[in-house]
C-alpha cells in the first residue's frame, strides 16, 4: 500500500527501503506513534508496533515506524515517510498525537516529533545523539553505531529537535552517567525529566513490569503533566526484580551494607508470597552484605 491508499485507511502497512509504517486503528481519536529500539531489530520479521500490545488495549491508534536496521533512524526513508503522512493530512484525524520509543526509539521520537505539528513525546532513555563529537561521553552500542551513518544533517542532535516539540517527557536513571548527560543536553522549558533511579538504561522495563506504562501513556494524552497519579502508581516498582537488584547493588557498590540488609529484608517481606526461587538474590545480597559487616567489624 502507498501513502495516499493509507492517509485515509483504517489500517496500513507500507514499507519502504529503509523504513516500514504500520497503522492499526483505534476506538479513540488520539494517535500513539511508537518506533522500534535495539532489542526490536532483533525480533526480526514479521513484527508489530513496538509495544502495539501493550498500546492496543488502551483503544488508542498505532503508528508504529519500524526499521530495518540498528541504525536509529538515521536513514532517508523513516523522515520521508512520516512527512508524507503529514501532507496528505493523515495525523489530522487525530486530536493528540504522542511519539514514543525507548533508546533508539526515543532519540527517533524527539528526532522526528517537530514534523507532526503539536505533537507530545514520551522518551524512555533516549540518546541524544551517537555522534562523539556532540557527545564523546557516549561509548555504548560500538557495533551498532560504527554501522549507522553518524555523520551530517539532518536529523543528527534531537537536542536541536527539542525547541520546536509542543511538550516532552524524557524518562531516565540519574545513575546512569550516560543517560544522564544526554538527559542535560535534552532539557529545556517544554521538558520534563523525569527522574527515575535505579532502572537503569532499561527504563522502560520497569516501567512496564510496574503497571504504569498505561498510565503515562494516558497522562500525555490527556494533558502535558504527568501528574500524581503516575508516581502513585509507581509504588509498585518495589515488586519489580530488575529495580530491586538495582537497588541492592548500588547500596552494596558504595559500602552500604546495612542498608542492603534493611532493603532486602523489606523487600522479602513484600515478596513473601513468591516462589523462593525468585527470592534467591535478595538472599544473596543481604548473605553478603552480613559477611562484609562481619570483615568490617573483625578488621
Amino acid at each position: 500500500m502507498g501513502l495516499d491508499d493509507g492517509a485515509g485507511a483504517r489500517r496500513f502497512l507500507i514499507r519502504g527501503d529503509h523504513a516500514n509504517l504500520w497503522f492499526e486503528g483505534g476506538r479513540g481519536d488520539a494517535l500513539i506513534v511508537s518506533f522500534d529500539n535495539l532489542a526490536t531489530i532483533d525480533e526480526g520479521w514479521p513484527r508489530g508496533p513496538w509495544a502495539w500490545k501493550r498500546l492496543e488495549p488502551m483503544g488508542h491508534s498505532v503508528l508504529g515506524v519500524q526499521s530495518h536496521a540498528k541504525d536509529w533512524f538515521r536513514q532517508p526513508t523513516a523522515p520521508a515517510l512520516i512527512r508524507g503522512l503529514e501532507e496528505r493530512e493523515f495525523f489530522r484525524r487525530f486530536s493528540r498525537v504522542v511519539l514514543t520509543g525507548a533508546s533508539m526509539g526515543g532519540f527517533a521520537a524527539l528526532n522526528f516529533a517537530p514534523l507532526i505539528p503539536e505533537a507530545r513525546v514520551l522518551a524512555f532513555s533516549p540518546q541524544s545523539t551517537m555522534n562523539k563529537v556532540i557527545a564523546p561521553f557516549e561509548q555504548r552500542f560500538p557495533f551498532a553505531v560504527r554501522k549507522s551513518n553518524w555523520e551530517g544533517m539532518p536529523f543528527l542532535d534531537a537536542a536541536a529537535a527539542v525547541p520546536y516539540i509542543r511538550r516532552a517527557v524524557v524518562v531516565y536513571d540519574p545513575f546512569v552517567p550516560e543517560d544522564r548527560a544526554h538527559a542535560a543536553r535534552l532539557a529545556g522549558p517544554n521538558v520534563h525529566l523525569l527522574r527515575l533511579p535505579f532502572t537503569t538504561h532499561e527504563a522502560i522495563r520497569v516501567i512496564l513490569k510496574s503497571g504504569t506504562f498505561p498510565v503515562l501513556i494516558n497522562r500525555m494524552v490527556e494533558a502535558d503533566e504527568i501528574g500524581t497519579e503516575f508516581w502513585s502508581a509507581y509504588r509498585a516498582r518495589r515488586h519489580v526484580t530488575k529495580w530491586q537488584r538495582a537497588v541492592l547493588a548500588a547500596a552494596a557498590n558504595r559500602g552500604r551494607h546495612a542498608l542492603v540488609m534493611l532493603a532486602a529484608e523489606g523487600m522479602l517481606e513484600l515478596g513473601a508470597d513468591l516462589p523462593d526461587e525468585d527470592k534467591v538474590f535478595i538472599r544473596r545480597a543481604r548473605r553478603a552484605a552480613v559477611n562484609a559487616l562481619r570483615a568490617a567489624q573483625a578488621g
